[in-house]
């Protein structure tokens, strides 16, 4: 499985951002002692956000990531979202939203051999990320056809304060909850203009602060039509939950049988 470090000058953000790429272009067949992507295979893709005061590298250091991706051949990138929610800031050259939903899928399409297809394409994220993956796969459904919230911060347009200083992300948090910032709003506006509907995975633990906005968030999805997959065990807002979590989610994706091939933690039939 080959990681890969990206840096590239961002047209939305205007300055040099940084990505993580897992991308199995090197997974060799034990039957042919060969690279298995001979074909020009497109691969399937999940981007994957971190949470707050994270980056690029968190997933790879703080779960088996890596390892769950290349059991499955999937392609994983992850950028870095600084403490912004992944949405469009009220400051000049911080469109997060933009930047995760149109830009970093059209740049990686272009530098990597992934697949154009929506079925193939998904979005997944840690509690700010999780609020990120939830708004931008429904935003940009027609990009996303699978979303998975972990430990999702959907509680936001809640009432509840959160210690970041909602105002300094979202500018005017009441006219923000009316907004396509909000992830119920957006649900609302897909269902009513009858787009196709992203397939959900929503998870959290059940000593997570969390844990009711997740449930209410679930209700509402389901109220609306949409199918949804809903998780809760043991485990606060923590890595350990995370890690069991995105192996969960990996496996809850379309993407088929495991194939390790050779790599070196697999030397053997």
């Amino acid at each position: 499985m080959a990681l890969i470090q990206v840096n590239y000058v961002s047209k939305v953000l205007m300055r040099t951002v940084p990505l993580n790429v897992i991308l199995p272009v090197d997974k060799i067949s034990f039957a042919t002692m060969d690279y298995e992507n001979r074909q020009g295979k497109k691969f399937k893709t999940l981007y994957l956000l971190h949470g707050i005061f994270g980056n690029y590298t968190d997933w790879v250091s703080g779960t088996r990531i890596q390892r769950w991706a290349e059991e499955k051949g999937l392609c994983v990138v992850m950028p870095s979202g600084d403490n912004a929610f992944y949405v469009n800031s009220i400051t000049p050259m911080n469109d997060y939203g933009k930047f995760i939903g149109e830009e970093i899928v059209e740049v990686t399409r272009r530098m990597f051999p992934l697949s154009t297809k929506r079925k193939d394409t998904f979005i997944a994220g840690l509690s700010m990320g999780g609020f990120g993956a939830m708004r931008n796969g429904l935003k940009y459904s027609d990009t996303f056809g699978y979303i998975a919230s972990l430990s999702g911060a959907l509680q936001l347009f809640e009432g509840e304060k959160s210690f970041l200083g909602d105002n300094m992300v979202f500018g005017d948090v009441k006219k923000a909850k009316n907004s396509d910032i909000n992830p119920e709003y957006v649900m609302k506006k897909l269902v009513k203009e009858g787009k196709e509907k992203p397939v959900i995975y929503i998870a959290c633990g059940t000593s997570d602060s969390l844990l009711a906005s997740n449930r209410k968030f679930r209700d509402k999805l389901i109220k609306n039509g949409f199918d949804v997959t809903y998780v809760e065990e043991p485990g606060a807002h923590e890595w350990d939950f995370w890690d069991r979590q995105i192996k969960a989610v990996i496996d809850w994706l379309p993407l088929g049988k495991n194939n390790n091939g050779l790599n070196s933690g697999n030397i053997g039939k």
